[in-house]
């Protein structure tokens, strides 16, 4: 069984965040470990409330890793600046594949980061040599400086998050009118991967998508590969969402 660190916030639901990581893991058969960065009051209205862990706390919990046996570490919403840069300064030479979903704000309303928070990522989760960083349109908008993406840039915008310092970006594209298509951008250029719209949405697609590849990659995957698995499992679980509360959710 391979192992699989989740750092990121709480949902009440646990269709988003680290709840719904222990339970994609569970799924594809790795045990996740997990560090709470922010707690959130969400439902499905969006974010009421968020309370950031302090900066100590979660230095303190990455301590309490077992390292030795961490196989790749999915980085989800932080909630703070001093968070992004604990969980930087931890993970940075983990020698483990890093898959970071730099989460901003919640689909139906609420931000997890504050202006200093994004300059957070763009500073320390951008400059992550093993990470492999899994922004949708509005979040790559925002960490290119607000810059406007569209299909016939996809490719540019993931290559130039990529030139950050990472070792990939997968550029989700998925909100875009027409077919969905994602970019995955490395040193060796960039590859659309694309597939036929399915009918319906689902909440915690995001998270879904970076866990499953993290998976993938704890596995031994290499990451071509991995991305077409968490493409796969994501349209699987949008196709048969059930739902919950007045959401679409995988589980």
């Amino acid at each position: 069984m391979t192992t699989v660190l989740s750092i990121g916030t709480t949902h009440p639901w646990n269709i988003a965040g680290v709840g719904l990581d222990q339970r994609i893991g569970a799924e594809l058969g790795a045990r996740v470990l997990t560090v709470i960065c922010a707690v959130s009051a969400q439902d499905a209205q969006g974010v009421h409330a968020l309370h950031a862990v302090p900066p100590e706390v979660v230095r303190a919990q990455l301590a309490a890793i077992p390292w030795e046996a961490v196989a790749a570490v999915r980085i989800g919403a932080l909630g703070s600046a001093e968070a992004v840069y604990a969980v930087a300064e931890v993970v940075r030479g983990a020698g483990v594949p890093l898959v970071v979903d730099p989460v901003l704000a919640a689909t139906r309303g609420g931000s997890f980061a504050d202006a200093s928070a994004i300059d957070a990522i763009g500073a320390a989760l951008l400059a992550l040599a093993e990470a492999i960083v899994t922004p949708n349109l509005a979040e790559a908008e925002i960490l290119l400086g607000g810059q406007r993406i569209e299909r016939e840039s996809l490719d540019a915008a993931a290559i130039a998050l990529q030139a950050r310092g990472v070792r990939a970006v997968l550029l989700k594209g998925g909100h875009l009118a027409g077919e969905p298509v994602d970019v995955l951008a490395t040193a060796q250029g960039a590859q659309r991967f694309t597939g036929e719209r399915i009918a319906g949405e689902m909440r915690g697609t995001g998270c879904t998508l970076a866990m499953a590849l993290a998976c993938a990659l704890a596995r031994g995957d290499e990451l071509t590969p991995a991305v077409a698995f968490a493409r796969a499992f994501v349209r699987e679980k949008i196709a048969h969402a059930v739902q919950f509360g007045g959401l679409h959710a995988a589980y």
